[in-house]
């Protein structure tokens, strides 16, 4: 099962607890559709880690997520790899 399937599917990834979304490889508007799906299939209280290397995430993460009313753990960037936590909070 890869890292997208497990996210998919509610199954953690990355061995605490969170739900892993590999969207890296993929452009503009791929990594935020998958982040968001996979938000709609997590239940409540749950964490979302989407991984991404396309520099327009690093802009859609944050509006994704704030329009949505969830929060943003945090972002992290290294070189041209992203790492975004989301929590999924009641709206």
């Amino acid at each position: 099962m890869s890292v997208t399937d497990q996210a998919m599917s509610g199954t953690p990834g990355a061995g605490d607890g969170a739900i892993t979304v590999d969207a890296r490889g993929h452009h503009c508007p791929v990594p935020s559709l998958r982040l968001r799906k996979a938000l709609e299939q997590a239940p409540e209280g749950a964490e979302v880690e989407l991984l991404a290397d396309d520099p327009m995430a690093a802009i859609d993460v944050p509006h994704l997520v704030g329009a949505l009313g969830y929060q943003l753990i945090f972002s992290r960037h290294d070189g041209a790899q992203m790492r975004f936590r989301v929590l999924k909070t009641p709206r």
